[in-house]
C-alpha cells in the first residue's frame, strides 16, 4: 500500500494540530506522526527538517529508533513463542540456555528475563567497544556473570543489555539472528521501512540527530549511579547518539538500541500485531495477552522518582510514566523522544519519531489527542 504524505482522515484533524505544535516555528529537527486504524493509515504526517539545515523530514526519513526497537525485538519474541519456534514464556531460562544458569539464574523464567528481572542491566567488567557491537558476545558475557541483584527479585531497566539477551534468546530458538528474524517475519511481509542493524545503502535517509541543549548532568554521589550509568554504555566509552551515527554502529545488530525505520513503518507494524493489516497478522490475540501480560512495575532496584515504567514480556505497558491509550496498550517509547505502541482495544498502531532530543512529552500530547478523537 502507498501511503500518502500528510494525509489525515476526517475526524483525526485534532490529532494532526497536536502533532504540528511538537515542531515549533525555527525548530531545526524534524518528525513524523503514522496513526493506523483497523488495518489502514489514517494519520500520516511529516515536517521540518531531517539535518537541521535543507533536507525535509518526509514520510521517507529513517530515523534511529533507540529504544524503541527493544518492542520490535520483543514482538519478534512473541511470534517465535506463538510459532512453536521458542518455548513459552513460563519456561525456566537454564532448561533452554543452561550457561544462563550461573550463580543462580537458572531458575528465572524467559519471561522474567525479558521484563528487566535478570540482574543482568550492567556486565560488572566494562566490555570493549567490540564486544559491546557484537550482541552475541555481550550475551555470553552475561550469561556468565554474577547478577547485580537476586534475580527475579525486583525489576531494573537494560537499557543495552535487554537487546543482547533477546538477541542470544532468538538465536537459541532458531538458529538466526534477531534482525534477519525481524527482516522475514516483520519487516518484510509489511514492506516495511525498518531494520535491526542498518544496510548502508539506507545510510543517506537517515536524520542527524539534534541535541537537546541543557546544561551538564550534576555531579552525584548516589552509589547507585554507578550501574546506571554502566547500563547506558556497557563501560565501553560507547555513547548514543554517537553509536547510531557512526558506520560500525548502524551496522551492528543491537536489538535493544540501533533499530532504524520510518514512522510509517514503526506504526504499521505495530497495527499488524493487533489486526490484520495488509493481509498480515502478527500475532494472535491470545498471543497479545500473553506479550503484554504485567511482569515489572513500581519502583525499580536502584531508585530514582516517579513515575515509574511497566512492563511485560519486553514491552512497556500502560503505566504513570506512559499511559499510552488505554490500559490495553503496549509498545516502548525510546531516547530523543519516540513513543510507539499498539492498542488491541481500538485496534491501532502509533508511532511519533523525531531527531529532536528531548523529553516523551511530545509524543503523548500526540497520544492524548488520538484518545480524544477515538472517544
Amino acid at each position: 500500500m502507498t501511503i500518502p504524505s500528510n494525509h489525515v482522515t476526517p475526524g483525526f484533524e485534532a490529532v494532526a494540530a497536536a502533532f504540528f505544535a511538537t515542531i515549533p516555528d525555527g525548530c531545526r529537527a524534524g518528525a513524523a506522526l503514522s496513526v493506523w486504524k483497523d488495518g489502514v493509515p489514517v494519520v500520516s504526517l511529516s515536517a521540518g527538517t531531517a539535518d537541521g539545515s535543507n533536507r525535509l523530514f518526509t514520510s521517507e526519513t529513517l530515523i534511529p529508533v533507540a529504544s524503541v526497537t527493544k518492542g520490535l525485538a520483543s514482538l519478534v519474541i512473541g511470534r517465535l513463542v506463538e510459532l512453536g519456534r521458542m518455548p513459552s514464556y513460563d519456561t525456566e531460562i537454564g532448561e533452554f540456555w543452561p550457561e544462563f544458569a550461573a550463580h543462580g539464574k537458572g531458575r528465572l523464567s524467559i519471561g522474567d528475563v525479558l521484563a528487566h528481572r535478570s540482574g543482568l542491566s550492567a556486565p560488572r567488567e566494562a566490555l570493549p567497544k567490540a564486544v559491546y557491537l557484537d550482541s552475541i558476545a555481550t550475551a555470553d558475557v552475561l550469561a556468565a556473570q554474577e547478577p547485580l541483584w537476586t534475580p527475579g527479585e525486583g525489576h531494573q531497566y537494560h537499557n543495552i543489555t535487554h537487546g543482547a539477551l533477546t538477541a542470544k534468546l532468538a538465536l537459541l530458538a532458531t538458529g538466526q539472528s534477531l534482525g534477519s528474524l525481524f527482516a522475514e517475519e516483520m519487516a518484510g511481509p509489511l514492506s516495511a521501512d525498518a531494520w535491526i542493524g542498518l544496510p548502508e545503502v539506507y545510510d543517506e535517509r537517515v536524520a542527524s540527530i539534534v541535541p537537546e541543549p541543557s546544561p551538564p548532568a550534576p555531579a552525584t554521589s548516589d552509589p547507585n549511579s554507578y550501574w546506571l550509568e554502566r547500563a547506558v554504555n556497557l563501560g565501553s566509552g560507547v555513547g548514543f547518539p554517537a553509536l547510531v551515527e557512526s558506520s560500525e554502529g548502524r551496522r551492528a545488530e543491537l536489538p535493544g538500541v540501533n533499530g532504524f525505520a520510518s514512522a510509517d513503518a514503526v506504526a504499521k507494524i505495530y497495527s499488524a500485531a493487533v489486526v490484520p493489516t495488509e493481509g498480515v497478522r502478527l500475532l494472535s490475540d491470545a498471543g497479545v495477552d500473553e506479550l503484554r501480560k504485567p511482569r515489572s512495575k513500581g519502583m525499580p532496584v536502584f531508585g530514582g522518582p516517579p513515575p515509574y515504567q511497566a512492563f511485560g514480556a519486553g514491552v512497556m505497558i500502560a503505566s504513570h510514566w506512559d499511559p499510552y491509550l488505554t490500559e490495553y496498550s503496549f509498545g516502548h517509547d525510546g531516547a530523543l523522544g519516540q513513543v510507539a505502541f499498539a492498542d488491541p482495544y481500538f485496534k491501532i498502531g502509533f508511532a511519533y519519531v523525531t531527531n529532536q532530543a528531548g523529553d516523551w512529552e511530545r509524543g503523548k500530547s500526540v497520544t492524548e489527542a488520538l484518545r480524544r478523537a477515538l472517544t
